[in-house]
């Protein structure tokens, strides 16, 4: 596999609680190359960096509040542009009509504006809720169509679609040179619940094909729950990824 995998850090949000520095230390010698933060630790970014660089960590990505994106937004940019942090990603929005969709798709224009004026990338991050339909369309689609491609670019969770009822393959095609980070994520049979890559239903090699095919940069492992210790799963995502 081309493509660099990083771990989204919301997996380990309570071994980070606990200890984040360490919890770092131990997704660097499981082998993932990469971070995408949900949170710092309350560290600086200049004392962050300098962690990252010691395990050679890659920040992947960072996923932001909507509401620090709207009302902290140069701090946000500061710290990414500190940590080498390349894109910054919208991770949930509510939605309960057509506009909402449509403003938010405003929104984040105005947001992924000042993102690419000061070389970063702002993604959106999908959930199922946004699988929605608005005469015949996806709201997911309604925002992506309202964005323009150039400042708002797609973090597509396979999981997500999948739970939605829509094939993830076909739609990491339809915005191909669109989304430059994936999540991968797998699905247990019968309960749907999350389960670590390659012990769920989910057709990952398809899914690391397409995205392959469509310029992703990033494949970012998320379980957002674990049945086993949370460390321990991260660690076999990784290495069932690595026998594909």
């Amino acid at each position: 596999m081309d493509l660099p995998v990083a771990l989204e850090l919301y997996t380990l949000r309570n071994e980070l609680k606990d200890d984040f520095l360490g919890t770092l230390e131990k997704v660097a010698e499981i082998g993932y190359k990469g971070v995408e933060f949900a949170g710092y630790g309350g560290f600086s970014a200049s004392e962050l960096k300098k962690y990252l660089d010691r395990l050679g960590l890659v920040p992947t990505g960072s996923h932001v509040g909507i509401d620090l994106l709207k009302d902290r937004l140069d701090e946000v940019i500061e710290y990414s542009i500190e940590i080498g942090n390349k894109y910054i990603v919208c991770p949930w929005n509510k939605y309960e009509t057509k506009d909402d969709f449509i403003s938010t798709a405003k929104l984040l224009n105005d947001i992924g504006k000042k993102c690419k004026e000061n070389g970063l990338v702002l993604c959106y991050h999908n959930h199922n809720h946004e699988f929605q339909l608005f005469d015949g369309k996806y709201g997911l689609d309604l925002l992506y169509e309202n964005t323009d491609p150039d400042l708002v670019k797609a973090e597509i969770d396979t999981y997500w679609v999948e739970y939605a009822g829509v094939n993830p393959v076909d739609y990491i095609k339809k915005y191909s040179g669109r989304l430059p980070l994936v999540h991968l994520k797998d699905m247990e049979e019968g309960t749907r619940d999350f389960a670590e890559i390659g012990k769920g239903t989910m057709n990952i090699k398809e899914i690391i094909e397409a995205s392959q095919k469509a310029g992703a940069e990033w494949f970012i492992v998320e379980q957002d729950v674990c049945k086993r210790p949370p460390i321990e799963s991260v660690k076999i995502s990784f290495e069932n990824i690595k026998k594909m």
